[in-house]
């Protein structure tokens, strides 16, 4: 009867065990992002910097078979876009392609004429609509909820009394980075002019 006993406390007592190693909490660090775009004076150095980035680190890229002509980068591009959702348009798929064929393919630079329609058209008075969904601004960042970054509404009030607010958020807006408000990277807006993100800055800090 005793040693029965002695039993079934032992395995109730491994039971529990195992039951608060399930429930125990876990914290997941993400390493920092060090992997970078190779730079380059082709235009769409910039694009893949603000858009290919929000989904997938630039280390995606040599992970890809050594060698790719244009039509296979823009073959590739083109399936991000009409697969995965990525938020570029089919201007900015030609571009990109152009830049991964000649940086990291077999392509020359001075042997792809290239043709590069704005990526974000600016009126005479600026639609901030337009401004964030050619920079897919909108699916990181939500008006009062977090998605992968900050509510616009939470960065509002973080800058809420700060006189330069204005200037903080566009430096931000331009130059990207991580550790803000999270480990996870924001993409740089090298391309934006400043009346471009003073339109976003103001945005931003007004909800």
């Amino acid at each position: 009867m005793l040693k029965n006993m002695t039993t079934k406390f032992v395995i109730a007592a491994l039971f529990l065990i195992s039951i608060q190693g399930i429930a125990a909490p876990r914290s997941i660090e993400l390493p920092e992002e060090t992997a970078k775009f190779k730079e380059s004076i082709h235009p769409g150095y910039i694009i893949a910097q603000q858009k290919c980035s929000i989904c997938h680190s630039a280390d995606y890229i040599n992970l890809q078979p050594s060698g790719m002509n244009l039509k296979q980068w823009t073959a590739e591009v083109t399936k991000m876009q009409h697969a995965y959702g990525a938020p570029i348009t089919d201007d900015d798929i030609k571009v990109i392609g152009q830049y991964l064929a000649t940086t990291y393919g077999n392509e020359k630079l001075a042997a792809i004429t290239t043709s590069v329609a704005t990526t974000t058209p600016v009126a005479s008075a600026i639609d901030v609509k337009t401004l964030l969904a050619n920079n897919a601004c909108l699916g990181c960042h939500a008006l009062s909820q977090k998605i992968v970054g900050p509510a616009y509404h939470d960065v509002a009030e973080r800058y809420r009394k700060n006189p330069k607010a204005l200037e903080t958020v566009m430096a931000n807006i331009k130059a990207g980075g991580a550790n803000k408000w999270s480990a996870v990277p924001m993409p740089p807006f090298p391309a934006l002019t400043d009346a471009e993100l003073k339109v976003l800055a103001q945005f931003v800090l007004s909800q």
